[in-house]
């Protein structure tokens, strides 16, 4: 719609956002977590720094614009990245990443994309992917960077792939379950997250809808997160703040400094740069291997179809976790993300959108009402119980701005 390290979570779980907020020892899994740090305290007698100052959100019934839902390609055991043969063909798998399609793409696509290269007979510079969402158009652009020619086959092109409907937090959010992925993987899964928010930091600006915020991670008790220790340089932002460093009613809260994609602007953008080098697109459908040897003819094929991956290719591993994300008018003055007990809020230029739901093994399509509710209802009281100022009453009326915050360190 963004794992083995040991712990007290129950085995056999997606890694969810509302995991990332348990903090309190619990170890976090691959999730939209809130890597905790030790946050800097005030000296005594010192007087306390105060926090950015944050636009409530203006959560009623009356400001929703749209809904839209999704369902997530998730495979327990992680995302698959391998090269096979059939027949005269080199088949590299690129897909199953669960919510952290965006946040991963460029990452794994790098990884296939090496993959292809060493896979590959002689001169062979031609390749196909399958699949025009975020991680086929990534490995596309990759392998234009590197000298192919490349031909995107999809049955769904932007705006109506699955990565469309995706929030945008740079985060790698429920990609797997900590008690069936390897350590292999985990190593995978960390090298593919650090070449990928390398590769971000080179489209942040409007063009491509990618920018820096800060992100808001509530909880009733501080704790640590092993990715912090797994990825120490990606979350070097992380801060644990004291109460007068935050508008919220929460008694823990850690801040981190990660980037938030607009896929409307993003996917469009880049399928725009893939036309530009070249690249052309088929629009089709593809139902099984043997279409796949029958239909394409080059020889070096690269599989980005997500969920489609499953009766393409036969992965029986492959689930379809649903979500589904409310949408409220834009409100361009909300420039943070929010993340609490099972809820999050990203503010887009085309809306504010409200989260979330992981509903493993449900293909449906329709809007879940009653977890638009507990959704809606969840972030009026969040929003609701802001601080309007230093030592001020809480409650955040419509529009209404808090007081005067200061960033801290």
């Amino acid at each position: 719609m963004s794992s083995p390290a040991g712990g007290s979570e129950p085995a056999r779980r997606p890694l969810t956002r509302r995991d990332a907020l348990r903090w309190g020892g619990r170890a976090l899994l691959g999730a939209a977590v809130a890597p905790a740090c030790a946050g800097r305290s005030t000296p005594p007698g010192a007087p306390a720094e105060r926090g950015p100052v944050l636009a409530p959100v203006d959560v009623a019934w009356d400001r929703i614009i749209r809904r839209v839902v999704g369902l997530r390609p998730f495979r327990p055991a992680g995302f698959v990245l391998r090269a096979e043969r059939q027949g005269e063909q080199l088949i590299v798998h690129n897909y199953g990443h669960g919510g952290g399609g965006i946040t991963l793409s460029w990452g794994t696509a790098e990884l296939a994309v090496r993959e292809a290269e060493a896979g590959a007979v002689g001169q062979e510079r031609r390749a196909a992917v399958l699949g025009c969402g975020v991680v086929g158009l990534a490995t596309a652009r990759l392998l234009q960077r590197r000298g192919w020619a490349v031909t995107i086959y999809a049955r769904d092109l932007p705006p109506r792939t699955t990565s469309n409907v995706a929030g945008g937090q740079w985060t790698p959010s429920s990609v797997f379950d900590r008690a069936v992925a390897t350590p292999a993987f985990v190593e995978q899964f960390a090298r593919a997250s650090r070449i990928a928010y390398r590769h971000y930091q080179d489209f942040v600006g409007a063009g491509y809808g990618v920018r820096w915020i800060d992100n808001y991670y509530l909880a009733d008790e501080p704790g640590s997160s092993w990715l912090v220790d797994l990825l120490p340089d990606v979350y070097a932002s992380s801060t644990d703040l004291e109460p007068h460093e935050h508008p919220f009613a929460a008694r823990a809260a850690n801040r981190i400094r990660t980037m938030l994609i607009e896929p409307a602007i993003y996917l469009n953008a880049l399928l725009r740069d893939f036309r530009i080098a070249g690249g052309t697109v088929v629009a089709g459908e593809l139902r099984d291997r043997r279409q796949v040897a029958e239909r394409i003819p080059e020889r070096v094929v690269v599989n980005c179809t997500g969920l489609g991956a499953g009766a393409l290719f036969g992965d029986d591993q492959l689930v379809p976790a649903k979500g589904q994300l409310t949408i409220l008018f834009p409100q361009p003055e909300v420039d943070y993300i929010v993340v609490q007990g099972g809820l999050y809020m990203f503010p887009r230029s085309d809306g504010i959108l409200l989260g979330g739901t992981f509903e493993r093994g449900d293909a449906s399509l329709g809007v879940d009402t009653a977890a638009e509710k507990r959704i809606v209802e969840g972030h009026r009281s969040l929003f609701a119980g802001m601080r309007a100022a230093p030592g001020g009453p809480r409650g955040a009326g419509r529009s209404r701005r808090i007081g005067s915050w200061r960033s801290h360190g």
